[in-house]
Order: C-alpha cells, then structure tokens, then sequence
C-alpha cells in the first residue's frame, strides 16, 4: 500500500480512539450523576491498561527492534524523554489550565491556548498509536483489507479508546453541572481529544523514514504514557476518592490490577 493509504488508516485509528472519549458522557444521558465510586474503578481501569500496554507493548517491542547496546540506551533516551516532554510542556501551560467549562463559551484566542493544553495530554496517546503501527504491512501482522495491521497496532488502539472514556466522563461532569446539553458535551468531550490523530500521523511518519530511532520511539510513547499515568491519572483516581471508604484506595488497586491483566497478552502475542 502507498504511503497515503498507510497514513489514512492510521489517522482513522488516532481519529477513532480520540472519538471514544465523548462516551465519557453517554451515562448522563440515562442518569443524572455518576457516583464517586465508579469514577475510581474507571480511572484505575485506564491507568492499569495504559502501564501494562505500555510496558509489555510499546518497551517489549522495542526491546525486540533493538540490535544492541546502543539501541537499548535509545530505548532508555527515548522513555526519559517522553516523560520530560510531558513535565516541560506542562510548565510551560501551567497559567493557562482550563475548567471544561469553559469550553463553550471561549472566544477564538482561548480555544487556541485550550488547544494547547488538551495537546499536551492528548498528543503523547497519538503517539502511542502511530507508533504501534511501525510494523504496518510486514509479516506477522493481522490481515484487514488490504492491510496487514500489527497485533501491537490494535491492542494500542484499544487501549487508548478505553483510557478515553473516564476521561471523557471528566469533562463532562463540570459541564453537566452547568447545563450544557448532552450531544454537546459528547462534542466538546471528542474535542478534547483531537490532538490524538494528528500525533499518530506525525509519530508514524516519523519511525517510518528513520527506522534507526524506532526503539527510541517505542521509548518515548511509553515514557509520555507511563509518566501521565503516575503524575495525573492516579491523582485523578486518588482525589475523587478521598469521601469512599479507605480512600478509594481498594478501588483503584483492583482496578489498576484487572487494567495491567487484559494487556498482558501483548506480552505473550505482541
């Protein structure tokens, strides 16, 4: 397949991915709120899911692409460097953080600046997408159409549309408290998300003309990933359960726990 057809699927799958996230909001359109409890389970399910495809997706595979030490410290660079373009970009936005409900009612300048920060949150996951379908069209893959996608590629997919959806269901709680009707906050939930293809594109085209620096693109996909989980996805989990019995911290624990098992077979079948 040509280089644009390669480019289409994969911005379908970083579109796709990014698109789940306005299920976030689906619950309100059956119940009025969205208990403490559940929202734990759902952020310790995301968390667990994007370390374990982290770890036994993205590390695994580029410890497999490596051919020597040197691409072990490119792997090693490559997470470090991940992790310090998320705290860099961070700081750089950190007096423009936005409450999503202010959403609907920005004008052109602070949707930008909005833009901005849901990039920072939102690009390393197309990362981590783009990535995962280095291998697109090589042997061992999955057949689908005239593609063979790599098992790497779904699983990767699949995770991020999961982890999508609590956070999906943040951005909707605070404009549910404001009224904000139901379609729109599926809307505004995609949007916070949109990010994810354009850096899926980007990071395939990126791994796809320099091969050599593939294991520090495994690498840098799974440190931006893991280093968001530890830094803002577990807090997330840990501060809205502060009112549950022992702090929601059984909760989140299972959870995480059940999240790292269904992407364990990428460690096996990867």
């Amino acid at each position: 397949m040509g280089l644009a057809s390669n480019l289409l699927l994969v911005f379908t799958a970083g579109l796709l991915s990014a698109v789940t996230t306005g299920a976030g909001a689906f619950p309100f359109f059956v119940i009025d709120d969205v208990n403490r409890r559940v929202q734990v389970i759902l952020w310790g399910l995301a968390s667990g899911i994007m370390v374990s495809a982290s770890t036994f997706g993205l590390v695994f595979e580029g410890l497999a692409a490596a051919d020597g030490t040197a691409d072990h410290f490119l792997i090693v660079g490559g997470l470090l460097a991940g992790a310090t373009l998320v705290v860099v970009a961070n700081r750089l936005l950190s007096g423009h953080e936005f409450d999503p409900r202010e959403y609907a009612e920005a004008d052109f300048r602070k949707l930008v600046l909005i833009l901005g920060v849901l990039t920072v949150h939102s690009f390393p996951e197309g990362v981590a997408v783009g990535v995962s379908f280095a291998e697109l069209n090589l042997a061992g893959g999955v057949e689908f159409g005239p593609f063979i996608v790599p098992l790497l590629a779904i699983f990767m997919t699949v995770a991020i549309a999961i982890h999508n959806i609590p956070e999906g269901l943040a951005i909707s709680i605070p404009l549910r408290t404001v009224g904000i009707s139901n379609w729109k906050i599926v809307w505004w939930a995609i949007f916070s998300s949109l990010p994810q293809p354009i850096g899926a594109v980007l990071a395939f085209a990126f791994v796809r003309v320099a091969l050599e620096f593939l294991p520090a693109g495994f690498g840098f996909a799974a440190g931006a990933m893991i280093y968001l989980v530890g830094s803002e996805f577990i807090p997330e989990a840990i501060d809205i359960g502060t009112e549950l019995p022992y702090g929601g911290y059984r909760e989140l624990v299972v959870a995480f726990v059940v999240g790292v098992l269904l992407m364990a077979p990428l460690a096996v079948f990867g």
